[in-house]
Formats: structure tokens, sequence, C-alpha cells
């Protein structure tokens, strides 16, 4: 691990994108040339995808530009995991390849990973964007249109913390691919522990809660990109919000307390937040086109989040409100 920073870019049949990402990444990445890998893992495009690569790989040829081409479509995360799993530098930055960062960034990035020590997790600050509209789309439990409030610019405070904040805030911010920079080592190896991360759609929040509960956090006060809401994979698959409500976010919480340490307390307060959240619109809908699956998958939820409410309203008051009321502090000295 010589140099410092893989910038991936999992693309599928978006050549013209991906065209416009590396064409931002060629004047971004000067002056950092030799801290960093460029890394394109094609997901067996039909387009001229090969072609822009081989393009940019002659244009950039001051950089190290690996590039991956599958002999099938794998689907969406495991072409993420792949660029997750192939990284050989001491970070890796895999990036969507449509949404747009400011040339700051990798100087940034950069700077952070060099001086602050320990460092396992980056959360760079975004804001939003309809796809439809073009009108801002802001974040149910924050102010403003920026989508992290955490600000721990100098990674303070402590990593668990700090991430069971953000998760609780919004599971959408810490899945965002293009805003989280991992530890290669600690990416590598929470996927090593949890296998099946490859089969959840929300796997990334399990790697940045691994990451955070082994390192020092950075979350940005200032925004460094911008998210296109609306057009998400998980969007177009006619089970995904059923799967990511009612399976895929308690399988996370399970995996976080299973192999990264976070509490039973978090455990049960998470899965009833999440409970909380559901959109029971998502299990009707389900309910009347796929009955059998819908009632197998809601139907363990239930019983987890029932066992889980009966072990926080047993909890003395001041431990239920514990991890929060720590969180809350972290980020108001970092505010202050």
């Amino acid at each position: 691990m010589n140099k410092l920073l893989t910038i991936a870019i999992p693309t599928y049949n978006r050549a013209n994108l991906l065209d416009q990402q590396l064409e931002w990444l060629s004047k971004a990445i000067k002056g950092y040339e030799s801290d960093c890998e460029i890394l394109v893992s094609d997901n067996c495009s039909t387009d001229n995808t090969q072609e822009i690569i081989k393009k940019w790989q002659e244009n950039l040829n001051n950089v190290t530009f690996k590039s991956n081409r599958n002999i099938e479509n794998l689907g969406v995360m495991r072409n993420i995991i792949y660029c997750l799993s192939s990284a050989t530098t001491k970070y890796v930055w895999t990036i969507g390849d449509d949404d747009p960062i400011q040339e700051r960034a990798i100087s940034y990035v950069i700077d952070k990973i060099k001086n602050v020590e320990n460092l396992s997790l980056v959360f760079l600050n975004f804001s939003g964007k309809n796809k439809i509209t073009g009108e801002a789309v802001h974040p149910p439990t924050i102010c403003g249109n920026r989508w992290f409030d955490a600000d721990t610019e100098n990674g303070d405070g402590d990593g668990k913390a700090i991430f069971e904040y953000c998760f609780t805030k919004s599971v959408g911010a810490v899945i965002f691919l293009t805003a989280t920079i991992y530890r290669t080592d600690l990416v590598q190896r929470a996927l090593q522990i949890w296998p099946g991360a490859i089969n959840n759609w929300i796997s990334l929040a399990y790697f940045a809660g691994y990451c955070a509960a082994n390192g020092k956090v950075i979350v940005t006060k200032d925004t460094y990109l911008e998210c296109i809401v609306g057009v998400s994979y998980w969007q177009k698959e006619p089970k995904s919000a059923l799967l990511m409500q009612y399976k895929h976010i308690p399988e996370v919480i399970f995996k976080l307390q299973e192999n990264a340490g976070y509490s039973q307390r978090f455990y049960a307060q998470m899965m009833v937040h999440n409970f909380q959240q559901v959109d029971l619109k998502v299990f009707l809908g389900a309910l009347r086109r796929w009955p059998i699956s819908a009632i197998q998958t809601v139907v363990p939820f239930l019983a987890i989040v029932g066992i889980s409410a009966i072990e926080v309203m047993a909890a003395p008051e001041m431990k239920i409100a514990e991890s929060h009321q720590q969180s809350s502090q972290i980020v108001r000295r970092n505010k202050g």
C-alpha cells in the first residue's frame, strides 16, 4: 500500500456520465497523482464504456489507472464491493459515475488522511437535488440542505457515538456511496467477517459502522458534493423498499452489534426506531402483489421489534437515552 487513496468508479451502461466524471477527476487529481490510484469497474456494459475507459487511461497516463470488466452484470452491490475489495491503497473512495463532486474534494481528503492519525472513516457532507424537478431536497431531521450535522472535522470524539448519531438521523446519508471514504483494511475485514453483506443493499452502513468502531471519524461541515435523489438502483427494484425496511436495515443493525461491538441497547433502540420509520404503504403494496413473501419478510421483523421494545421499556430511562445523549454532546462540542 504505497499510495494513499483508490478512487474507484463502478459503472454500467452510462458511458457519457462516466466520461464526465473522469473529466472532473482529471482536473481534481492534479498535484496528487503520486498519492492516488484510479479504478473503473465496468459491470459488463453494452454501450461504449470500454472506449471511454481506454480514452482516459491514455489521457491520465501519469496516474495509476486500473480497469475491470465483469464477464456478466453482477448487480450494483457486487460491483461496488468489487471496488472496495480490490483496493490496495490505505484508503478507498468509491464514487458514483453521476454524482457532481467539487474539485477541492480530493485535496481535502488527501490532507485529512495524511494528517489525522488513526483515521478510519470520512463522511463528506452533501446537498440533495431532485432529479425530476431540480429542487433542493432537505433531510427530514436536519435543518438546511446538508445531510450530516455532526461536524467532527478533526476526528475528535468517539467513533461509535458519531456513527450512531449519523445513522439514527439518516440511513440514506450513511449509505450514500460517494460521500464515504473507508480505511481499506477495515472495510475489507468487515466484508471478510460478514461475506453476506454482498447481498444486503444497506451493507454500506455496516461497512461505515465497522470502520467507525475502529478509529477516528471525520464528518465535514462543508458540502463537497451533491446527491441526485430519485435515481438510486434500489428504487428501480419492485421489492427493494420492502426488503430494505423490513430485512436489510435490521440485518445491518444486528451485524453492527455482532461484529463491530455496538451495544445491545443501541441495537434495541435502532430496531424500534426503524419500526417507527417504516412506511406501512410499502408493506400493504407488497402484500397485494406478493402476499406470501411479504408476510415471510415482515413477521420476523415484527417479532424482533417486539423483543427490542420490551428491552427498551425495561431499561432505566437514563440508560435508554445515554447513547444518543453522548452523541449529541459530541456534536455540540464540535460545533461550539
